[in-house]
């Protein structure tokens, strides 16, 4: 891939936001010993500048085909590794571990290959979501209000849709908004009434089997004797 060295660090030097950037002490597969290095961090591009005030970049990794691991020689350390023929080897040290697990991070995530993987994954998200928002709608119930039943005429006289005058009180007929109402809802508010019911119901129940019997009722009095009515004679 041919790179054009004048853009190339024409865009190192811009005022393009940079995702990281710091002091990094910095080896070849060769050579053992490490040599500091300012690098910044644009996109799949990782510069590195003799001084952090210098504009021209000594080199740049092209952050793509490799792989970020981690390396068991020195403490906070790390490689950047392209696996393809003849691909490099970047040794990177930092000075703690925060910092390393930080640039390790930035820089695996830099990748085109990694954010096509992340638009991916957000669209199967959004997948998800709209299909449950679908399932939703589906199951919610149009609660509308009755339909008025037209006015019966007169006897004799055909009922014409056409020659309808609207009542004195109501001159412009406003539809009542429609109201949806999930399934769900509807049957936990019916559900919670029907326990109640059920619950005062077992309460009287029980009420009444543990009160005690009535007394019985006192007798009646003995109704008095009827009176001795006189015989008359005819």
């Amino acid at each position: 891939m041919k790179i054009n060295e004048k853009n190339l660090g024409a865009f190192a030097s811009s005022t393009t936001p940079v995702d990281r950037e710091g002091w990094l002490d910095m080896r070849g597969e060769i050579g053992k010993s490490y040599q500091r290095r300012w690098f910044t961090l644009k996109g799949n591009l990782l510069f590195y500048f003799d001084k952090k005030a210098d504009k021209d970049p000594v080199g740049v990794v092209i952050l793509e085909g490799c792989t970020i691991e981690l390396t068991e020689e020195e403490a906070y350390s790390f490689k950047i590794v392209f696996q393809c023929e003849g691909g490099r080897t970047y040794y990177l040290c930092t000075n703690s571990q925060a910092s390393m697990e930080a640039w390790m991070k930035a820089l695996a995530c830099a990748s085109y290959d990694y954010m096509k993987l992340m638009v991916a994954e957000l669209q199967r998200q959004l997948d998800e979501v709209q299909a449950e928002e679908a399932a939703e709608a589906a199951a919610m119930i149009t609660i509308s209000p009755p339909e008025r039943e037209p006015k019966v005429p007169p006897r004799g006289q055909r009922y014409n849709p056409f020659n309808r005058v609207p009542d004195d009180k109501e001159s412009v007929r406003c539809e009542a908004p429609r109201k949806k109402v999930p399934f769900r809802d509807i049957h936990t508010a019916h559900g919670r009434k029907i326990l109640a019911h059920r619950s005062e119901w077992r309460a009287r129940r029980r009420h009444a089997r543990h009160a005690p019997p009535a007394p019985p009722a006192p007798p009646a009095p003995p109704a008095p004797p009827a009176p001795d009515l006189p015989l008359i004679q005819l």
